[in-house]
């Protein structure tokens, strides 16, 4: 541990920052993000006297004791107004220049080996066009839309939102929301296979060759048909590769031709404008225009990725030549996306010349536009010429080394070994952005549980009886979630059942529940309805917490003693939970296992930290500058792989935002015996009031066989 004190300058402000260097630059981001209020990822550290930029890399122990903060925005709109480009986003001009030269030696090279257009390029190219066109098929879309749960995904994209903050998103946010819950989804229904399972005992089977095809196979475009006998009992078992979309929405099974023609179809038959993407190097993906984004957007059915054009270059180390959008409007040569070493891709590029293929894509997109009235030629030809720009523009545009891309995860690991497409085998990011916890409405369900325990206190109710009025309060929760979000409800009948009368009984005990769950209870003739009384949505983000919160209490209830007001305490009553506050952690999990995961009180998600097995940390900064001093806190296990569990920690507090940290709490050999299991930690009173608190996670359960930390929740008490 090596302390050293800063003065920071930003603007017209001064600080002195005391800081541990052994914690890294992006702790010291964080620190002064809490003085300045520049967010991390904004900000730029240059020493006051020597104007050198300081770098995640650098030495903290060398660089200047004055520094000078700069927010890139501000420079990148100071640079703007002075009509040049970002130093930050750009390659240096040398850098630059080389790779041009590059460009062009590679194109010299590709004029003398390449010969003359033989037509292998748009033999290649040309079957797709018929291909998409059945996207346009109206029998085709409804057939797809009938198997997909529309208001389960809307309800999950409106979710997604609002955890984020948006509860009034415009059509647009939501159409961009449905589209990734749409991947998600497909991810889950389709059926990767290697080799099929045998059509009688479902055993393995092994590949035998090929097929002659059947005319029921050949109706659907499964003129290659792969042959495979089971390893049991011998059974053959037909694999069709089946080229319609039909058909596919039925079988929902296939490699990455049929993931992508079929989720291709899905796209369109909600209305998103799409496009085929071919691989010359052996993979087909898929991207839609989003009007959001104001772009098209990569995506990648076979392995739930979206936005990620590098995937293959960086993630998968593919060595790319040409990567064709193949669409119902015509065809574009999209490579330069998917690639920042295009100097490279052009040594590769030998079918065919540039110039031919360019006259190739026009005639072919010429022909698919025939008919277009001169409005719509326009609109595309604008189009056209704004991603052609952004192409260029982002050929040599510098990446973000934070974000590590994965390896192939679809297909057979042998198979996808051979490919030498492995790699890592997650998306994560090292540098994570500042989140802020959506999470007042855990709180507050998590203190309508109060009025319903003391109403046990008070009558001095059996534990058995206690717990039998929370399982009819957990079936009422499992009813509104299983109904419409949209108009929610359930009810309660009056009849002669004990139970339901002692509930009726206790219902006002649960009216800050239910308003915690924008919920209210409506009295009609002795029926009493629960349904909704404002957003739908909040409702749909609220029932999941709800949900594990009463599952929470009746195991706590069935472990504890008798119930009596000294119940009323953690771990059975979780009050005066802290919320609300801004979230920085070492590293997250993209995007199912980001940092704000630990706080939105649901069991299902969880915050992971990719390379956090042997040390790693998250900071909690709370809101308004608001200082509390911490009683208590609870951890609780993730839904699987608990080699992963946390072990070894220290909790700190500060009371400046954190430029100088002190210990409320250290814990270590700790074990945690079951998933979601929650662990209770009392704090010291004699803790000083803070508005942040770090956690350092030092070490997992078994160091040995994960790189990986991950945690199911955490919860802070005042």
């Amino acid at each position: 541990m090596v302390g050293r004190k800063f003065q920071v300058c930003h603007n017209d402000s001064n600080f002195d920052v005391d800081y541990d260097t052994d914690d890294g630059l992006e702790v010291f981001k964080f620190q002064l993000f809490s003085l300045f209020s520049v967010l991390p990822e904004n900000q730029k550290i240059i020493g006051a006297d020597d104007d050198r930029t300081v770098f995640t890399d650098s030495d903290l122990l060398s660089v200047s004791d004055k520094l000078r903060l700069v927010s890139i925005d501000d420079e990148v709109k100071e640079q703007e107004n002075h009509g040049s480009s970002s130093a930050e986003f750009l390659k240096s001009d040398e850098e630059l220049a080389r790779l041009l030269q590059a460009e062009e030696d590679a194109l010299l090279f590709q004029r003398l080996v390449v010969a003359e257009d033989n037509g292998q390029f748009e033999g290649r190219v040309r079957p797709y066009i018929d291909q998409v066109r059945l996207y346009e098929d109206p029998e085709r879309q409804e057939a797809a839309r009938k198997t997909v749960p529309k208001e389960e995904l809307e309800e999950k994209a409106l979710v997604s939102l609002a955890k984020e903050g948006n509860s009034k998103p415009s059509k647009e946010e939501q159409d961009h929301a449905f589209l990734l819950q749409l991947l998600f989804w497909f991810k889950q229904s389709f059926s990767w296979v290697n080799a099929p399972p045998c059509d009688g005992c479902k055993n393995t089977t092994i590949n035998q060759g090929m097929g002659v095809a059947l005319p029921s196979e050949i109706r659907f475009g499964g003129s290659r048909v792969e042959i495979y006998r089971c390893n049991s009992c011998s059974t053959i078992t037909r694999f069709p590769r089946y080229n319609d979309p039909l058909k596919l929405v039925e079988t929902r099974r296939g490699r990455c031709g049929e993931w992508a023609n079929c989720f291709t179809l899905y796209c369109r038959a909600f209305g998103y404008e799409s496009r085929l993407i071919l691989d010359f190097t052996d993979h087909v993906w898929t991207e839609c225009f989003s009007p959001f984004l104001g772009r098209w957007m990569h995506l990648d059915p076979c392995e739930g990725v979206y936005d990620k054009p590098l995937l293959y270059e960086q993630g998968w180390n593919k060595k790319l030549n040409y990567v064709i959008a193949i669409a119902k409007d015509g065809v574009c040569d999209v490579t330069k996306r998917y690639t920042r070493k295009w100097h490279e891709v052009l040594s590769r590029r030998k079918i065919i010349t540039e110039s031919a293929l360019s006259s190739v894509l026009i005639k072919i997109t010429k022909e698919c536009r025939s008919g277009f009235t001169s409005q719509v030629l326009s609109a595309l030809e604008d189009r056209n010429e704004r991603e052609r720009q952004a192409l260029e523009r982002d050929l040599h545009s510098k990446d973000d080394a934070s974000i590590s891309l994965p390896g192939r995860q679809s297909g057979d690991k042998e198979w996808r070994k051979l490919r030498s497409e492995l790699g890592s085998d997650s998306l994560s990011c090292s540098s994570c952005p500042v989140r802020v916890c959506i999470d007042e409405h855990v709180s507050r369900i998590y203190d309508a549980f109060l009025p319903l325990l003391s109403y046990f206190v008070k009558e001095e109710l059996a534990r058995s009886r206690a717990l039998e009025v929370l399982g009819i309060l957990k079936g009422i929760l499992l009813d509104l979630q299983k109904s419409p979000f949209r108009s929610r409800r359930t009810s309660l009948e009056s009849g002669s059942n004990t139970s339901q009368s002692f509930v009726h009984q206790l219902l006002p005990s649960f009216d800050e529940l239910l308003n915690a769950l924008s919920l209210s209870k409506v009295d009609t003739d002795g029926r009493i309805d629960i349904c909704l009384a404002g957003n739908p949505v909040h409702t749909s983000l609220a029932l999941p917490v709800a949900l594990d919160a009463a599952d929470d209490t009746i195991r706590n209830l069935k472990s504890c003693g008798n119930l009596s007001k000294d119940s009323l305490s953690l771990p059975l009553l979780k009050s005066n939970r802290i919320h609300s506050g801004s979230v920085l952690a070492s590293g997250e999990e993209i995007p199912f296992g980001i940092a704000t995961s630990a706080f939105d009180g649901i069991r299902t998600t969880k915050w992971e930290e990719p390379n956090g097995a042997r040390g790693c940390w998250i900071i909690y900064k709370l809101s308004d500058n608001q200082k509390h001093k911490l009683v208590a806190y609870e951890l609780m296990s993730a839904n699987d792989a608990p080699e992963r569990d946390p072990m070894d920690w220290v909790l700190e507090g500060s009371d400046d935002g954190g430029s100088s940290w002190h210990i409320l709490d250290k814990q270590t050999s700790q074990k945690f015996d079951g998933r979601f299991q929650r662990r209770t930690y009392k704090v010291a009173s004699s803790c000083l009031p803070s508005n942040a608190f770090r956690f350092r996670f030092l070490a997992v359960r078994d160091v040995h066989s994960t790189s990986r930390l991950q945690i199911g929740s955490i919860d802070l008490y005042v």
